[in-house]
């Protein structure tokens, strides 16, 4: 499965509404053909794929690297099937902004007018929360969520209410100082998945690289990416420091503000371990005077004075969640606090995280010089052959038609 992420420049103004109206016009006859020909599940499934995601915005007459083309094909998407939602089994929630703030709210109203099960429609609610939570405070690579797109299917259940079939994410940051944005896709299949009613979730792994697809053309040096399956000890370590009470934790952490009170005077310590072996002998940790720490995601923030921080640590201690992940869920508990617990399992018993942009390929399709992997000729041929046969069974006039598929040809050269 592809993991990732998009990177675009970060576009400003708006759609002209001319434009707008004729991807909401085509969007419609593409939407109704490919849910016709594959399902809503599949459906669902390509959304998530970055390289589908964007050969589809393409496809509907945006620009091919630009930002805008997340937020205006999710709008022109939402809007061609409303009031056709039912029939075709896909919903879309959320949006860009304010809107995507309603994405919980929109799911909920959904599920009450489908007659689905609460609990089940609670778990997609508690998914868009946390993929939101995850690319905000795990991802921590400078770009700021400001779109959040959460979509969902169901399958036909005889004369019963429908049943969840599948859920995807998509959703946009920002970043200000490079004017670029990135995308991040997620994807679940909810068929034959057993309800968590403890957590309200089935059974998505939200922690453990959990993102359906990755690319991108912009590779960020400070990244602390905790989701990266080399951050599993790191983020077991910040649950026993959670786990451990908030005297416990807090010894941590003032040890950690002694030493950061002045970072000209950053020296390697010595501390012993968390687990310490049978001869009990000493750990010698990572030099804070070491280059790596010049740039440090997290050094580099001054947390040394920060009472909210102390709150939301007390508050985690005493809920004591089970897990990480139930840690992530704890309202408040954001980046700051993320990074602080990192810093702590880094530092103090040497646990490393992850500090690799998990972008792992190239936007969308490889790159021609093989970097940093060659090009997947398989999908990209895929993806193209099928977006062109559903352009050509839509039901528009012929000159939509022909500049449909000039775009899709333009893409594949």
């Amino acid at each position: 499965m592809r993991r990732g992420i998009a990177t675009f420049t970060l576009d400003t103004g708006r759609c002209p509404p001319w434009l707008f109206r004729r991807m909401v016009s085509l969007g419609r006859e593409m939407t109704r053909v490919l849910v016709e020909e594959y399902g809503p599940t599949e459906f669902v499934r390509r959304i998530a794929d970055p390289i589908w995601f964007q050969s589809l915005g393409t496809v509907l007459a945006f620009d091919w690297n630009a930002s805008g083309l997340t937020t205006i094909l999710t709008a022109a998407l939402k809007e061609a099937i409303r009031g056709e939602e039912k029939d075709l089994g896909v919903f879309i929630c959320g949006g860009k902004g304010k809107t995507s703030r309603k994405t919980p709210d929109e799911i909920l109203d959904w599920g009450e007018r489908l007659s689905l099960d609460s609990e089940k429609i609670e778990s997609l609610s508690y998914s868009s929360k946390m993929a939101a939570k995850v690319d905000s405070s795990l991802v921590q690579d400078g770009y700021q969520i400001y779109h959040h797109a959460f979509l969902f299917s169901v399958r036909k259940n005889g004369n019963s209410a429908p049943v969840l079939s599948s859920w995807a994410v998509v959703q946009q940051g920002m970043n200000t100082s490079n004017a670029t944005a990135r995308r991040y896709h997620w994807y679940d299949e909810l068929q034959d998945k057993r309800l968590n009613i403890k957590n309200k979730k089935y059974g998505k792994d939200f922690i453990d690289e959990p993102h359906s697809g990755i690319a991108s053309q912009v590779f960020e040096r400070k990244v602390l990416n905790l989701v990266d399956k080399k951050s599993e000890e790191n983020r077991e370590l910040s649950s026993e420091l959670v786990s451990s009470g908030y005297n416990t934790l807090m010894k941590d952490i003032q040890l950690l503000r002694n030493h950061f009170s002045d970072y000209s005077q950053m020296i390697s310590f010595r501390m012993p371990p968390k687990k310490a072996g049978g001869d009990g002998e000493q750990l010698t940790f990572l030099k804070l005077n070491d280059p790596h720490f010049t740039t440090h995601p997290v050094v580099t923030e001054d947390f040394t004075k920060s009472k909210y921080l102390d709150r939301i640590l007390q508050k985690a201690t005493y809920e004591s969640p089970e897990d990480y992940e139930g840690l992530l869920a704890i309202e408040g508990v954001g980046p700051k606090t993320i990074r602080a617990l990192s810093l702590v399992s880094e530092i103090i018993y040497g646990a490393d995280p992850s500090y690799e942009d998990p972008a792992r390929y190239s936007f969308a399709h490889g790159g021609k010089d093989e970097i940093p992997y060659p090009v997947d000729t398989k999908t990209y041929d895929t993806t193209i052959n099928i977006l062109q046969k559903a352009v050509k069974r839509t039901k528009i006039d012929p000159t939509s038609k022909d500049k449909a598929l000039r775009r899709l040809e333009k893409i594949s050269t």
